[in-house]
């Protein structure tokens, strides 16, 4: 199988490079060699390599960032998996875009299907939504949307490797408590795409570890957790506080929990809770860190 990466220096773009199935052809392309926004060089690239399956695991992810720069996200997550869907289709591959919960606005109080409506409260999530809609619209017998949340792996900054930074830093943290959503380890969801480069399902489909948190519960059990491996020396006090406590440019949805059930079915893949996952995700970041 010939697979084209894209977003490959990112967090899940590594994490699908760590765990590339035997037999693979894999070329991984970074932003600084594939600018999505350059259509005619998308199309060059792909027609290049002829692919058989693609991964867009590329996106335009500061969240608070994108409420002043909205041209720079909606060119990398709208057009740019519109012109990856475009190329795609010119050579017949099989087209992955990974997407996100912040397509929701988290009105709801039961985990979202891939089916409900969707509505982004702030430009993040609307440039993900429009990279999916422009996808399927180009692309629509090729293309599968993955949507995805809370990711975190051993690579980049996320929450987790923030948390274990800023616990090793202060005398205590307050972390929101009144936002709930289901951490993802990076692997799992790697795990899951090398799935269905096999299966190929099209349309929309949801996938995260299984469980749910607020980001305190997150906090606390990543402290848990380090404390447990040796990663932390010592505990510190977690403070609970509502979003209210902690404004940023950005609205963020307070429940965006989303329903994998039907996902796990077409992969035929049982689910890791998510603290499970947060365990060996932290057993594996002290080993590559000699600790």
């Amino acid at each position: 199988m010939r697979v084209l990466l894209v977003g490959g220096s990112g967090q899940l773009g590594r994490e699908l490079q760590r765990c590339l199935p035997a037999g693979t052809e894999l070329l991984a392309l970074g932003s600084r060699e594939l600018d999505l926004r350059e259509a005619g060089f998308v199309a060059a690239r792909v027609s290049a390599f002829r692919p058989q399956v693609i991964i867009n695991a590329a996106a335009y992810t500061a969240v608070d960032r994108a409420e002043s720069e909205q041209e720079a996200a909606f060119g990398v997550n709208g057009q740019g998996a519109a012109n990856l869907a475009k190329a795609a289709r010119t050579v017949g591959a099989y087209c992955i875009q990974v997407s996100t919960d912040f397509v929701f606005d988290g009105a709801q109080s039961r985990p979202y299907l891939p089916t409900d409506q969707a509505h982004p409260l702030g430009v993040y999530g609307a440039s993900k939504l429009a990279g999916e809609q422009l996808a399927l619209a180009a692309y629509p017998e090729g293309v599968a949307i993955v949507r995805t949340a809370w990711l975190y792996s051993a690579f980049g900054n996320n929450f987790v490797t923030t948390m274990l930074r800023l616990m090793g830093e202060r005398d205590n943290l307050r972390v929101v408590a009144d936002q709930i959503g289901t951490p993802t380890w990076g692997c799992g969801l790697a795990e899951a795409l090398w799935r269905m480069c096999c299966v190929q399902p099209k349309g929309i489909y949801h996938w995260t570890d299984a469980g749910v948190a607020s980001w305190y519960d997150f906090a606390v059990a990543i402290q848990e957790e380090a404390l447990g491996c040796g990663l932390l020396a010592r505990e510190i006090p977690i403070l609970p506080i509502n979003t209210v406590e902690y404004p940023t440019p950005a609205r963020r949805p307070p429940y965006s929990v989303l329903d994998k059930t039907g996902t796990w079915a077409a992969l035929g893949m049982t689910p890791r809770h998510w603290r499970q996952a947060l365990r060996r995700m932290l057993l594996e970041y002290k080993e590559n860190r000699g600790a």
